[in-house]
């Protein structure tokens, strides 16, 4: 598969997919879906796009939870869009507080740069979708197509513009089913 052939859509997964919590999504029940959300992964699944998620979950540095409450949480979000015809290809999450320096915690791109080098993607060509001005930043930053979406953090973000940093290519989006809506209108690209 050539790289202009491989449709990719890349989500941040709190307050883009699920409800966010400002003291962390820390166990499966905790973790719910956004109205319309796993619908709308599974139409972009359907019309032929692959999906991966990209998520700063210093909750597992910071002790707020471990690697199995996060596996629970990613189970339930598998089972629950299998259930409407929806698949994430892969999840890709810093496990990192913001003190400790690495270079996957978003706003820096290392998520995203990781998964062009493992799928071959044209970073040009790859939609990303998020609900904070890190998200926007590291997308960007990763030469991505620029998404934001008003659930979660998204309305307050747009409500304190002009804000220093916001990728001035940024779309935005009343939520994820009417990002869907937008990609599915696009020409099919060769």
């Amino acid at each position: 598969m050539s790289k202009s052939e491989f449709k990719l859509i890349i989500l941040d997964r709190d307050g883009t997919i699920n409800v966010d919590r400002k003291d962390f999504v820390k166990t499966a029940d905790e973790w719910q879906a956004l109205p319309g959300a796993l619908e709308s992964i599974a139409r972009l699944n359907q019309a032929g796009w692959h999906i991966m998620v990209v998520s700063n979950q210093s909750g597992l540095g910071r002790g707020h939870f471990d690697m199995s409450a996060l596996n629970a949480m990613h189970d339930k979000l598998h089972s629950s869009l299998a259930q409407v015809g929806g698949k994430i290809d892969a999840i890709f999450f810093c496990p990192h507080t913001p003190d400790d320096n690495c270079n996957c915690r978003k706003p820096l791109p290392g998520m995203f740069l990781d998964i062009m080098e493992r799928t071959g993607a044209d970073a040009s060509l790859v939609h990303a979708v998020g609900d904070s001005l890190r998200d926007l930043q590291a997308a960007d930053a990763a030469g991505c197509q620029v998404h934001l979406v008003k659930t979660g953090n998204g309305q307050a973000l747009l409500d304190k513009l002009p804000i220093d940093g916001f990728p001035s290519r940024t779309l935005i989006h009343k939520d994820l089913s009417e990002f869907a809506d937008y990609v599915l209108q696009l020409p099919v690209f060769d």
